[in-house]
């Protein structure tokens, strides 16, 4: 299961309806946790239908995590066909690496492990997207996951 918050949620669903092409980006956190989603250039030759991360930003995420900076969980593109399951070309992109996939489609937002032998497309599994609060702090949202008292 992994940690997202709503607002970061929002953010990837308004970026993805602001572009007909894929919109493409690093998922940063720590743990099962997504602190941040940085957004990056799609450099695929058909940016349309696919999409590549800028290999220099993903480098620079790698160097800051180093550094101590969150991690690099994987990353997050759009659908801008309107479905927000990995496609057979992300198979074959994807390598079997554990990284996490946010695939996000109109107003909805998925999550996958691109694995060996995964029951979507041999590659993907899902993965189950737990509340993180409302922002970067863990705020639960209104009548969502806190404690509630007795």
């Amino acid at each position: 299961m992994v940690d997202i918050s709503i607002r970061l949620r929002d953010e990837l669903i308004a970026a993805a309806a602001g572009s007909a092409d894929e919109v493409c980006g690093l998922l940063l956190g720590r743990g099962e946790h997504v602190e941040r989603a940085l957004p990056c250039r799609n450099v695929a030759a058909t940016p349309a239908t696919r999409f590549e991360l800028d290999p220099a930003a993903l480098l620079a995420a790698h160097r800051a995590a180093r550094a101590g900076a969150p991690a690099v969980l994987g990353h997050y593109h759009s659908h801008p066909s309107g479905d927000a399951s990995p496609s057979p070309r992300d198979a074959a992109d994807a390598i079997p690496d554990g990284s996490l996939w946010l695939i996000v489609a109109g107003e909805a937002v998925t999550a996958w492990r691109a694995v060996e032998d995964g029951a979507l497309h041999g590659r993907f599994v899902p993965v189950a997207m737990r509340d993180g609060g409302c922002g970067a702090g863990h705020e639960p949202p209104q009548g969502g996951d806190a404690p509630r008292a007795e």
